[in-house]
Parts: C-alpha cells; sequence; structure tokens
C-alpha cells in the first residue's frame, strides 16, 4: 500500500469518530429542546436530504473539481459550522431550526467529501482491483469500529460533561482530518473533457450507470437492500421487546451483535473475492444477507436473533468492500464522482420508502411481517442480479477497464491529445501531466 493511503485512512477514521459522536449527540440535544416527534425526526431527516436533493449535481462537481482538495476543504469547512451550534449550546440558544440546518450542511458536506473520497481511492492506489478491496476493507472496517462501536458511547458521554462538548470534539476530529488530506499526493487530473452544463453532465453520469448492466447491478443491491433492511430497522425495537424479551441493554447488544458481524465481513471480503470471484462473493454475499432476516424473522430468543444479525452484518460488510472496489476500478477517473454519487443516491432515496413500508406492514399486520417481506425482497434482489453482477461480467469489465488504465499515462504524454482520443477518460499520473506541460 502507499504511504499515502495510511494517511487518507487515518484521516477517514478520526473523522468517522468524529461522526458517531455527533451522531449520537445530536439527537440527544434535539431532546433536550423539544419531545415532539416530529421535530426530531426533522433533524434526523434532514442529514439525508442533500443526497435526495443533489446528489448526482454533486458527483458532476467533484469531477470537475481536484479531489484531495474537495476533501480537505470540505472538513475545513464542517469543522468551522460545528463551532456555531457549540457556541448555541453555551450560549443556551439552541433550536430545532438550527440543529436542523447544522444537520443539513453536515450532510451536505459528507456528499462532497465520501464522493470525492470514493473517486480519489483509485488514483492513490492506480485502480490496482487488489489494492482496492485490500483498502475498502481497511477504511469500512476502521468507519464501522470508531462510527459503530466508539463514536455513540463517547458522544453520550462528552454530553454529560455540557452540551457543546461533543459538538468541539466532532469540529476537531474534522479540523485533524482536513490536515491529513491536506498533506495526501495530488490526485492526478483526467483529460478536460469539452465544456459541457453541470445538469448535461449529471446526466451523463446517471445514464453511465443505468445503461451499464454491471454498474447497474451493484446499484440495485444498496437500493433494494436499504429498503429491506430500513423496513427491519423501523421494527426492530419492538420486535426485540415484544417477541424477544429484551430490555434496553439486551437491544443495544443486538446491534453490537450487528456491528461485529461487519466488522468480520469486512475483514474476509478480500479472501471472498479470491476464492469465489468477486461476482460470485457478491451473489453469496446477498443470499446470506436474506437468509440471516429470515432467521431473524423466525428466531426464538435473542441468542439466536444475535446470531441472525451477525450473519447479516457480515453479510453487508463484505459487500460494502467488494462492491465500491469493483466500482472504482471499472470506471472511467472522468466519472467516477458522478457514478459513485448515482449510486448513493438511489441507495438513500430508497431508505425512506423502506422505513414507511416496515411501519405500514407492522401496522397492518404482525410485527414479524416486515421482517419476512424484507427476506422475500433480498432473496429476489439476489436471485436478479446474480446474472448482471457474476464473475463472467465482472471478468469482461475488468479486461475492458485495464487498457484504459494502461495507456492513460501515453495519452497523457502526448500534447495534442483531448477528450475524443482513446484513454483519454482514464486516471493519469501527475508526473506524466508535468512533462507534457514541459514539452
Amino acid at each position: 500500500m502507499p504511504t499515502g493511503f495510511g494517511r487518507l485512512w487515518t484521516a477517514q477514521t478520526v473523522s468517522s469518530l468524529g461522526d458517531g459522536v455527533t451522531h449520537a449527540a445530536l439527537p440527544l440535544l434535539a431532546l433536550t429542546l423539544t419531545r415532539d416527534p416530529m421535530a426530531l425526526a426533522v433533524v434526523t431527516a434532514a442529514g439525508t436530504l442533500p443526497w435526495l436533493l443533489f446528489g448526482v449535481l454533486g458527483g458532476a462537481l467533484v469531477d470537475r473539481w481536484d479531489r484531495r482538495r474537495t476533501m480537505w476543504v470540505t472538513d475545513a469547512a464542517r469543522a468551522a459550522l460545528l463551532v456555531i451550534p457549540a457556541a448555541a449550546a453555551a450560549l443556551d440558544a439552541l433550536s430545532i431550526p438550527l440543529l436542523a440546518a447544522v444537520a443539513f450542511l453536515l450532510g451536505l458536506g459528507g456528499l462532497f467529501f465520501d464522493t470525492a473520497a470514493t473517486a480519489y481511492l483509485p488514483d492513490l492506489l492506480g485502480r490496482d482491483p487488489a489494492l482496492l478491496e485490500r483498502a475498502n476493507s481497511r477504511l469500512r472496517g476502521a468507519q464501522t469500529a470508531a462510527s459503530g462501536f466508539a463514536g455513540p458511547p463517547a458522544g453520550s458521554a462528552l454530553l454529560a460533561l455540557g452540551r457543546a462538548v461533543p459538538l468541539l470534539a466532532d469540529a476537531v476530529s474534522f479540523a485533524l482530518s482536513a490536515l491529513l488530506v491536506r498533506s495526501l499526493p495530488a490526485a492526478p487530473r483526467p483529460v478536460p473533457q469539452a465544456r459541457e452544463s453541470l445538469l448535461r453532465q449529471a446526466r451523463a453520469g446517471a445514464s453511465y450507470v443505468f445503461r451499464n448492466q454491471l454498474l447497474l447491478g451493484l446499484a440495485l443491491r444498496p437500493a433494494v437492500g436499504n429498503v429491506a433492511f430500513l423496513a427491519v430497522e423501523t421494527v426492530l425495537a419492538l420486535f426485540a421487546h415484544d417477541r424477544l424479551g429484551t430490555g434496553t441493554f439486551g437491544f443495544g447488544l443486538l446491534l453490537t451483535a450487528e456491528a461485529t458481524g461487519g466488522l468480520l465481513g469486512a475483514g474476509i471480503a478480500s479472501f471472498l473475492g479470491r476464492r469465489l470471484g468477486t461476482g460470485t462473493a457478491l451473489t453469496c454475499t446477498a443470499a446470506v444477507e436474506g437468509l440471516a432476516v429470515l432467521g431473524l424473522a423466525l428466531a426464538p430468543n435473542p441468542y439466536v436473533a444475535g446470531l441472525a444479525l451477525a450473519v447479516c452484518g457480515a453479510g453487508m460488510g463484505a459487500t460494502m468492500v467488494l462492491a465500491p472496489s469493483l466500482r472504482q476500478a471499472i470506471v472511467p477517473a472522468h466519472l467516477m464522482g458522478r457514478v459513485a454519487s448515482t449510486s448513493r443516491m438511489l441507495a438513500m432515496c430508497a431508505a425512506p420508502f423502506g422505513a414507511f413500508l416496515g411501519g405500514w406492514l407492522a401496522t397492518a399486520y404482525d410485527v414479524r411481517t416486515p421482517l419476512y417481506v424484507a427476506a422475500g425482497l433480498l432473496l429476489t434482489m439476489t436471485a436478479v442480479t446474480a446474472t448482471m453482477t457474476g464473475n463472467r461480467q465482472v471478468e469482461a469489465a475488468l479486461r475492458a477497464a485495464a487498457p484504459a488504465a494502461d495507456s492513460a499515462t501515453d495519452a497523457a504524454a502526448d500534447p495534442v491529445a483531448g477528450p475524443d482520443r482513446p484513454g483519454s477518460g482514464a486516471p493519469v499520473r501527475e508526473g506524466a501531466l508535468e512533462d507534457a506541460a514541459r514539452s
């Protein structure tokens, strides 16, 4: 792994820890201001709105901007932003509209940072599929540990010291992340394309996903998965209390079991990809998720339920390493931001529908019904996408991407190369660009 990856890994781990702190602190801060469920929902939903409103456009902007600069400027801006609610908390001037605005802007920053980081990583690693799997495994594992295990309890503990403390802690994490990202190697710039409107470029990125069977299959996985998983998440606390007889502590242990499985899945993802092939591994993890949710629905006690959630978490953890790594290896550099944001936007748009579906099914039928329906959706999605993301399709896409990556340096070294030349959309090395400029 190149030395720069260590700094990127550290930066994202520190930032994820801060995210976990804020993820726990913001709802608790809102709870000190109101007991109105709708007001609390506004604060929670505000963080997801940027992906719904600006997802594809944000990807188009990232494809125009320097990706390293986008990451560190975004984190620096988020650090400065959190000073405002921290000061308001210290002055006893917090309000629900302020918290909702902060959540929205943090979500907007997350859109740009996450998209730029996804697009920057293949540049840093030379689009090597094996390195990308290793890198995403480490990033995913660190994110789960920091934001899932350490961050939320730290946020609750820091809140006890004062309402401004967790917000300032997250601000410090963003500032440290910005400094680390600022020290990363400059990302190689794709050869500029003909100037087009932002909307036209965004539409081109979305069309690229929908017209490519493999990329569409990779995008359908999290979209359908979010419908299923949010349907489960909406009723999980009620299911655990009414059917499994767990209290608050027991419910927390169930969530910990799922997070533990996620860490395990992220750790073995590369092994599964090597042994089974990436396409077959993705099909297997999808089937595991569906069967695990079915096992959760049938669980007679909390122990079986915890095991089912751990298995489901392992499937999700492996999927969230294999799928992004494959996407980063096959998508041209000049489209990476738009493709990543389009896929993420589809997943985010599906989440509210899943939450509504879970609540409606539990109200109309039974608290187990959303779990059965979610398992059915996941298994159906597995069958549908198996033919779209199989080993044959994956290997063909990797073979097609390899010549474009190999010819990128040659295209950059040719001073008359333009956007219509072969390989001009692939990543080029910074040194090759400097040589071309000197010539």
